[in-house]
């Protein structure tokens, strides 16, 4: 008897023994891979204004790492390649918009897995030249009426339809065909202005009490012609207008989520500041149901 189970003992042996020789053992578990994160876009992106400033990007570029790249990136452990650029355009994206920095597109390749980005808000310099001359007419006039809508009309919407949707729109298919295993995500502009003429904030914003619903409308526009782009290219649009309600640049800071361009805490202003940052991110983080 003892013989016997002896012998038995030794083929069981034999048989883990030759298993474990050709692999057919318990699987391994394999390590997860980073996903490979590449970060585009203008200065709403790279949260130019936010410290600390990242040691990486030409300082023109004004580039923060706390922008909501890398706060995606920190979030998800995804491998973040960020080439975000304040004053970032479409055209920016396939040539170099400053000497030594490389156009955006050169980052993107046949194993990125996800792209974000907000672009085409300086395309035609829509909101340098909305801000400046709705703040200038707004100072003429001391805060009373609504110059600026009188003397622009449509203009800057007609330059968004005709110039920027089109031109996003490219930008986006450009992306495609560069990265063509990419989920491609394009953020809105979170809203600088308040909805009403009563809520809005001369001393830091200087816009007319009567143009503040014309400023509202043209970055409504602004955000449309973004979604429209997103829709017809594949990409995903992050919709920020209900959740960055009430965090405009008239709100107090800790609650406003973007910057006036008076007694504002970043040295851009009318830009993001890092709670601003964080929000994008976390709503990004949703929109795409990164974990």
């Amino acid at each position: 008897m003892a013989i016997r189970a002896f012998r038995k003992r030794l083929a069981a042996v034999a048989v883990a023994t030759g298993a474990a020789a050709l692999g057919l053992g318990a699987p391994a578990q394999a390590t997860p891979q980073p996903l490979p994160y590449v970060a585009l876009g203008d200065s709403y992106s790279a949260a130019s204004g936010v410290l600390p400033l990242d040691p990486s990007a030409s300082p023109l570029c004004a580039r923060s790492t706390a922008n909501y790249p890398h706060v995606i990136a920190q979030r998800t452990g995804a491998a973040l390649k960020d080439v975000t650029c304040g004053g970032a355009q479409t055209k920016d994206y396939a040539g170099s918009q400053y000497p030594g920095v490389a156009p955006q597109l050169d980052a993107l390749g046949a194993d990125t897995r996800l792209v974000t980005m907000t672009i085409g808000g300086n395309d035609n310099n829509t909101f340098i030249s909305t801000i400046l001359a709705c703040a200038s007419a707004g100072v003429a006039t001391a805060g009373q009426g609504h110059p600026c809508s009188s003397l622009y009309g449509s203009k800057f919407a007609d330059d968004i339809d005709g110039k920027t949707y089109p031109a996003v729109k490219a930008a986006l298919q450009a992306v495609r065909n560069k990265a063509p295993q990419a989920r491609v995500a394009i953020l809105g502009y979170p809203w600088i202005m308040p909805a009403t003429a009563q809520a809005g904030c001369f001393v830091k914003m200087p816009i007319a009490s009567g143009d503040v619903p014309y400023v509202r409308d043209i970055q409504t526009h602004l955000n449309e012609a973004v979604r429209r782009a997103a829709a017809e290219t594949g990409a995903t649009y992050v919709d920020v207008a209900a959740a960055s309600e009430g965090h405009d640049a008239c709100q107090a800071s800790g609650t406003r989520w973007v910057e006036p361009a008076l007694f504002g805490t970043n040295f851009v202003p009318v830009h993001p500041n890092a709670l601003g940052e964080a929000a994008l991110a976390d709503l990004t983080i949703g929109a795409l149901g990164l974990g």
